[in-house]
């Protein structure tokens, strides 16, 4: 029994590597409309597919902790395999689609497909930010009811809804453009790299107790959720990313340790 959760931990690790298989069989499939670099095109399937093994690694991920304390297991391995599926499943697997999507930016600009690889390689910045995050989590004992640093599974999910947007959803804003320009991405790459390296105080969805008054921040994040995803659909993943970086923020004192 004790190694029930191990399995569910090493299913995350799988789907991961699945999800790192799909975002790399895109080279047959990109289609333009038309001459025009500036053209929009339909976002390879596949990649998207991996976005979607992505979700149902943090799913399975999110399961082996209910899975433990049910079994009333818990060991240092454990704690260890789980960051180390981690790395794989929200850290590189993220980086591949930020290298793809990158790739798919630069080939819609002029001489494109000329460019260096150089342009493509900061996407593996992410993915050692997610492992530095995950050791920095290993050797902290301290962050039970909240993290120190943005967790590194809410990264992943935020970077694999990115394909899900541009196939599945519609050009809203022109969000498409936004998510194939290359500047556009280099920020995310920043940006996201710093909220898990930081020491950011960020609430976890783990409950001390069932009271309105000490669980205000997750009721308002579970919210806005449903609201997004009613209207949104796979847009909500960014909607709600930054809310529950805004409500970690601005509500910090309840979310710390």
């Amino acid at each position: 029994m004790k190694q029930i959760p191990n399995i569910f931990t090493l299913l995350n690790l799988f789907f991961g590597c699945i999800a790192i298989v799909f975002a790399l069989q895109t080279e047959s499939i990109i289609i333009y409309t038309n001459d025009e670099f500036t053209s929009s095109f339909n976002i390879p399937e596949k990649l998207a597919y991996a976005s979607l093994f992505l979700y149902v690694a943090a799913l399975v991920d999110f399961l082996d902790g209910f899975v433990a304390r049910f079994f009333n297991v818990c060991s240092e391995m454990g704690k260890q395999l789980d960051s180390l599926a981690d790395v794989v499943s929200f850290g590189v697997a993220p980086g591949v689609l930020l290298f793809q999507l990158l790739r798919m930016s630069l080939i819609r600009e002029e001489n494109g497909l000329d460019a260096s690889i150089g342009w493509l390689l900061p996407a593996f910045v992410l993915s050692c930010a997610a492992a530095y995050r995950l050791a920095k989590f290993n050797l902290d004992t301290t962050q039970h009811y909240g993290f120190k640093g943005v967790p590194t599974p809410a990264v992943g999910l935020l970077i694999a809804s990115f394909p899900l947007i541009l196939h599945y959803s519609s050009n809203l804003l022109n969000i498409n453009g936004w998510l194939i320009n290359k500047w556009v991405l280099y920020v995310v790459i920043i940006v996201l790299s710093w909220l898990m390296v930081s020491n950011l105080s960020i609430m976890a969805f783990k409950f001390k107790d069932y009271t309105v008054k000490n669980n205000v921040p997750k009721i308002i994040l579970i919210v806005i959720a449903l609201l997004s995803i009613v209207f949104l659909k796979w847009l909500a993943v960014p909607v709600i990313f930054i809310a529950y970086i805004i409500l970690s923020l601005l509500l910090k004192n309840k979310t710390t340790t």
